[in-house]
């Protein structure tokens, strides 16, 4: 899998002659490897270059490119340089959210061609995936799907988060994930109310609500999702506010679609918990786009306008925390089409009692 010839085919409309890509994700989505290379596309040929270490992987797997290895003689600059003066580039897009200031001055000092922020580029074709990103976000869900069935079957009292934790991560590699896609969120009880809790030494226990955030990689993309359980019966007020979150999760589902800017699908959501009182339990965004980073743009939030293109892959994941008690935030994954949007996630939502 590559998308050499999509970059390609926009360089014109970003008036750059050539783009360089050699970020980890950039360089993963232009020839869907990852070996600390340099990938440079012009309209008329592209080149991936890289060291010893990765050589013998990119040759059998890297097509579209010409492959080419560095030495103590050439190192990435020169090699680049080469491609300037080949097809005559005067502007190279470079990626401007991962390049350092101090790499750019290497850089810029390195070449004769002027370095043109592109960054755009490749977020805006990131932003749509295709049929073959799609297959392995599938895969990666599934395997995250079965990790969750698993941990309901394991959680029992006196268990540390730590330990909950811990076996997320075994099943989902035992399932055929990767790795990570990002460290897992465990939080029971009181450190619910924290979003981005980090699993600790806490003991869950019966009444505790425990939110689990986790999610994979498999194939080079990311799946993320979150459930909120109960560890014996929760209280009124639980199952009150459990029902109110997985509400405003469907409201927002139901607005999803290509075409409509994020801030109205969070503003969907949103309304169903601010009706309900709990407004200021619900601070962060209802949700943002997962691909090759977990955290992708663009956003459903409070403030992103963007109109979504079809084929975008966002999380909807609406909460509420109410400090010093508990926590619940239910996440799903949505595929954006012309007319609504498709589930990816298909773990029940409905609140599980263990």
């Amino acid at each position: 899998m590559n998308h050499l010839k999509a970059i390609a085919a926009k360089l014109p409309e970003y008036g750059i002659d050539a783009m360089l890509l050699n970020s980890e994700p950039g360089e993963f989505y232009a020839v869907g490897f990852h070996g600390e290379g340099n990938v440079v596309v012009t309209p008329e040929a592209c080149y991936y270059f890289t060291d010893s270490r990765y050589i013998e992987a990119a040759n059998d797997l890297i097509t579209g490119a010409e492959i080419t290895m560095t030495d103590r003689n050439r190192n990435y600059r020169a090699m680049v340089q080469e491609v300037i003066d080949k097809h005559g580039i005067q502007k190279l897009g470079f990626e401007e959210e991962y390049m350092s200031v101090s790499a750019f001055h290497v850089w810029e000092e390195g070449l004769t061609a002027a370095l043109v922020p592109a960054q755009k580029l490749v977020n805006d074709l990131r932003a749509a995936k295709d049929e073959e990103e799609i297959a392995l976000m599938l895969k990666a869900q599934e395997i995250t799907d079965k990790a969750f069935d698993e941990i309901c079957k394991f959680i029992q009292p006196g268990m540390t988060e730590q330990e909950i934790a811990a076996k997320l991560q075994y099943d989902m590699l035992r399932f055929g994930a990767m790795r990570m896609s990002f460290d897992p969120i465990v939080a029971s009880g009181p450190n619910g109310s924290k979003p981005h809790a980090i699993p600790g030494e806490r003991k869950v226990q019966k009444g505790d609500f425990i939110t689990m955030d986790f999610g994979c990689v498999y194939g080079g993309y990311c799946s993320d999702m979150t459930r909120t359980v109960a560890l014996g019966e929760p209280t009124e007020e639980m199952k009150k506010v459990y029902q109110i979150v997985l509400e405003a999760q469907l409201a927002g589902i139901a607005v999803t679609k290509a075409g409509v800017p994020g801030k109205s699908i969070d503003a969907a959501a949103r309304k169903v918990i601010e009706d309900a009182g709990y407004g200021e339990y619900f601070g962060h965004g209802y949700g943002h786009s997962v691909g090759i980073e977990i955290h992708e743009s663009p956003n459903a939030n409070t403030r992103d306008e963007t109109l979504l293109p079809v084929g975008t892959v966002m999380s909807a994941e609406p909460g509420i925390y109410l400090p010093g008690k508990f926590g619940v935030r239910i996440e799903d994954v949505t595929v954006l089409t012309a007319d609504g949007c498709i589930d990816i996630t298909k773990s029940p939502k409905e609140l599980i009692i263990l």
